[in-house]
């Protein structure tokens, strides 16, 4: 894997100045080679913007990771919510938000799955500093996507408009949906113009962040999943609300996924390929549901990888064969939510009933 990067975009304060070539300095002794202008086959880019004018960096690969950073002079009122737009309109996979006050200077780090926690500074240990900053974003920006699909029309036709088990992820994706653990999807365009929707559209399938997912095993082989953005309320549509998960192509880097002829697909969760594993892995799991909930005293990854990662799946992969019942197991995704496998859809609902906290706790 190219380990490169480069730092690029708005002009800099005296602070984004020396914070800049601290990160500069320490991925550089990290193995990483510094580009003075952005190379097509970039790794990272950190991306410094402004608040009148965002500007995204336009990635020429799909693996090139984009940390945007912006700086504030005081603290917003509510921090989560005045950042998350910049991550979106800056198109970035990571967004690191600045904010300086009398004492000291928080950094913030934003997620697209809506992960949220700090680092403070305080004219402390530069070199501590920096390095604690290098532990949250080298494994998360290293880290392998699976985002494609390759659709083929082959599904069965006695399945073209589902069976009892995509009946059962109905019930359930209604249950899921009462308990109101689902944000809404977040409205790109009222934040993106029509040209970057197409950009992350193209890069990442993206037409609308919608979070939370359900699957159920159909044989030893495939799976059912709801799709990527869809209403969990309303999974009916199979090839649309409800995919069938044939497996996984690693030489092609892509999910394999079966849908009825003259059906417009959509894309399937980027958690296919967590699920995917789980499934080849353990035959007595029969459904798999994630949330962005918490529940006390879970076995939790230790690094919140994105979504939709090879990293993420192996890890959670790692913690379901570790657990004493990989069939009924539940495990945290730091700074995210939880991913919780069962016998059938009604074994994970019972269990979780009146167990979830709706706030993720961030660390």
């Amino acid at each position: 894997m190219m380990k490169n990067f480069t730092i690029t975009g708005a002009e800099k304060s005296p602070f984004l100045t020396w914070y800049t070539e601290g990160l500069k300095e320490k991925f550089s002794a990290q193995g990483y080679e510094f580009c003075e202008e952005p190379v097509d086959e970039i790794r990272v880019v950190f991306n410094v913007i402004n608040h009148e004018n965002p500007r995204p960096f336009r990635r020429k690969a799909q693996a090139t990771f984009v940390i945007s950073i912006l700086e504030n002079n005081e603290e917003p009122e509510n921090v989560f919510e005045a950042a998350y737009p910049y991550l979106v309109r800056s198109l970035s996979n990571h967004l690191v938000f600045i904010v300086h006050t009398e004492e000291k200077t928080d950094v913030y780090f934003i997620t697209p799955e809506q992960g949220f926690y700090k680092l403070s500074y305080q004219n402390d240990d530069e070199e501590d500093f920096f390095q604690r900053i290098y532990e949250r974003l080298e494994p998360v920006a290293s880290s392998q996507l699976v985002i494609d699909n390759d659709f083929m029309e082959d599904l069965d036709q006695e399945l073209w408009n589902g069976n009892e088990v995509t009946e059962k992820m109905y019930v359930a994706g209604k249950k899921l949906d009462e308990m109101n653990l689902l944000p809404a999807p977040f409205p790109l365009e009222k934040y993106l113009s029509s040209r970057d929707m197409r950009q992350l559209k193209k890069l990442y399938g993206i037409g609308g962040l919608s979070y939370g997912n359900l699957s159920s095993r159909h044989d030893d082989r495939n799976f059912w999943m709801s799709a990527s953005g869809c209403n969990k309320a309303n999974l009916r549509v199979i090839g649309q609300d409800i995919l069938h998960i044939k497996g996984f192509n690693s030489k092609k880097n892509s999910m394999e996924i079966s849908v009825p002829p003259s059906i417009s697909p959509k894309r399937a969760s980027v958690d296919a390929i967590e699920h995917w594993m789980i499934y080849k892995e353990h035959p007595k799991v029969g459904a798999i549901v994630h949330i962005h909930a918490w529940m006390d005293g879970v076995n939790a990854t230790e690094i919140n990888y994105p979504c939709g990662t090879i990293q993420l799946a192996e890890t959670v992969a790692e913690l379901v064969r570790k657990a004493d019942d990989p069939s009924r197991a539940i495990i945290g995704l730091k700074n995210h939510g939880l991913t919780i496998t069962g016998r059938d859809l009604d074994d994970i609902f019972d269990r979780i009933k009146g167990q979830v906290i709706p706030q993720v706790p961030m660390a």
